[in-house]
């Protein structure tokens, strides 16, 4: 043990930030994770269950979800703060979010990083639509997407405020910490940028266990794998998050576009192919801003942390 450590870190498991640096996981690590977050929804399954015992059937149904997803999270948080508690002892650790904003700053990265988010979900749109067309030629795909949009509308369907909170504050803070934070960052120090960039995508689409939302977390998952890779930021990524992730909230709780289930069907096809063409225009914009950020690290613009004094 090196002589300059005293003591380990004392284990703050709500702490996503500082008390989680050490734990810098590689492919192995990557499907442990995994491993802990299918079982962390099995308990969160569990704990609905029980509640649901008690509750009546529509308070269960309207606000059983704002229970059991942050505890989908809870084993890997436990698990990586043990891990890194160990690891503080002996290895030096990357911050899980840091602020390389290069020649932008304040609002201005903000702007881009909003204008990013917008242009992702409009390219995203085509590669989605062709997607479900494809699938749901099949009958059986068929059956099984119609079982998962139900899922999906009993778990958003409740009142505003509580999809709201799900949706777009819950997803963006745990996913992030998950995807990128843990994930992408690890893979970041053991491997080629683009393949590690790729992988946590996969990560990414693989949670959320279905081929319909699991193309568009690809996609997605991609430009904010390149956004934290050049900044280091999971604000910036959980701000792509919550902007994805709210305008499809919002827009499934107004009465007129609710049955909308992608934007080609909220627009005729001469509108719909002009903004599309803007859309990838917004994205190339915004990504060549990103490339101006300088990689002040080879592996990405994660600050390193020292071994624990």
């Amino acid at each position: 043990m090196t002589p300059l450590l005293k003591k380990a870190r004392p284990v703050r498991n709500y702490d996503l930030y500082a008390n989680h640096a050490w734990y810098v996981p590689g492919v192995k690590g990557m499907f442990a994770l995994l491993l802990w977050f299918l079982l962390g929804s099995l308990l969160g399954s569990v704990v609905v269950a029980v509640f649901s015992l008690f509750a009546p059937a529509q308070v269960v149904a309207d606000y059983g979800t704002l229970v059991a997803y942050p505890l989908s999270f809870l084993p890997a948080m436990i698990y990586v703060a043990r891990q890194s508690q160990q690891n503080s002892l002996f290895e030096p650790g990357y911050k899980l979010n840091s602020n390389h904003w290069g020649p932008f700053k304040g609002w201005s990265i903000v702007l881009i990083t909003v204008a990013l988010s917008f242009a992702t979900m409009i390219t995203a749109d085509l590669p989605n639509y062709l997607n479900f067309k494809f699938t749901t030629s099949f009958p059986a795909l068929k059956k099984a997407y119609d079982v998962v949009v139900a899922l999906l509308q009993q778990m958003t369907g409740g009142p505003f405020w509580s999809s709201f909170l799900l949706t777009a504050i819950f997803a963006p803070i745990f996913e992030e910490w998950l995807c990128r934070g843990m994930v992408l960052r690890g893979l970041l120090t053991r491997m080629k940028p683009g393949w590690a960039i790729v992988l946590s995508a996969l990560f990414f689409a693989i949670i959320h266990m279905n081929p319909w939302q699991a193309l568009n977390a690809f996609i997605i998952g991609v430009v904010m794998g390149y956004v934290y890779y050049k900044t280091g930021s999971l604000f910036l990524t959980m701000l792509i998050h919550f902007v994805n992730n709210g305008t499809a909230v919002i827009l499934g709780h107004i009465p007129s576009l609710k049955d909308y289930e992608f934007w080609m069907d909220m627009m005729d096809k001469t509108t719909y192919a002009v903004v599309y063409v803007l859309g990838v225009a917004v994205l190339v914009a915004c990504i060549l801003a990103f490339r101006r950020i300088p990689l002040e690290h080879p592996k990405g613009n994660m600050d390193p942390v020292e071994l624990m004094d």
